[in-house]
């Protein structure tokens, strides 16, 4: 069995996994790290390999801890992947975006792919069908868009996400959610619209902390699964294996 972890700007996502079948998956904050993962060990005694992605700054030594108990691995920008990698500045390439697009390689081939992680930031990421990792785009979450209208203003309260009442918001707290939530939805078609009229055989895949949300308010067609970093992980850590 693998325990994937991947360390996002936010929160802690793992996950454990029978081959590629997913058993179990889990969200926490990063002071209950060390907590979490003893409890999941614990519970799955099969466990043989830990497997860490991480954008966050949390120490590696918190994982070394856990070497007795099994092996730690942590994936970097020196593994094997699916694709080659085109970005003008390849070491400066997030992880977690990389796994996402291995993930993509690997479970969607010979297609174009658009993987879209809606969390604390929304990256956009594109692999075409010959396995060219080629770039993308970042731009600010949901989370980050209520945060920088109340830290960068005088009056403008802090919201927290919520359905906007319409397009037309009738008040100030009306008009924060419609132009947040409103605009990122506009934004994401936007993209998804412009790489569709460039690429044929394509796909969207959407992930991230916001998926659900933003999924049912797209009017594009995607592919959208909460779990697809945890999966991408535990599928880079098999492919690096293979090699």
């Amino acid at each position: 069995m693998i325990l994937a972890v991947d360390v996002g700007n936010t929160r802690i996502k793992a996950a454990v996994f029978e081959g590629d079948i997913l058993v179990n998956n889990f969200v926490f904050v990063r002071k209950e790290l060390q907590k979490n993962i003893q409890n999941i060990l614990k519970k799955y005694k099969k466990i043989a390999d830990l497997i860490v992605s991480s954008v966050g700054d949390v120490e590696k030594q918190l994982f070394l801890e856990f070497e007795n108990d099994l092996k730690v691995h942590f994936i970097s920008h020196e593994d094997p992947f699916p694709f080659v990698n085109c970005y003008s500045t390849p070491k400066t390439l997030g992880i977690d975006r990389m796994v996402l697009a291995a993930g993509a390689t690997i479970q969607f081939p010979n297609q174009n792919r658009l993987v879209i992680d809606a969390g604390t930031c929304v990256t956009f990421d594109f692999i075409d069908e010959n396995n060219n990792y080629l770039g993308g785009a970042i731009t600010p979450g949901l989370r980050l868009r209520y945060e920088s209208l109340h830290d960068y203003t005088a009056k403008l309260p802090l919201l927290t996400l919520d359905n906007p009442k319409g397009l037309i918001g009738k008040s100030t707290s009306e008009s924060i959610h419609s132009g947040v939530v409103n605009g990122l939805v506009y934004e994401i078609d936007g993209f998804i619209d412009e790489y569709s009229a460039r690429y044929s055989n394509f796909i969207i895949i959407l992930t991230g902390g916001d998926t659900d949300f933003l999924a049912k308010r797209l009017k594009n067609t995607i592919f959208a699964n909460s779990n697809f970093l945890l999966e991408s992980l535990s599928q880079t850590f098999q492919y690096k294996n293979q090699k």
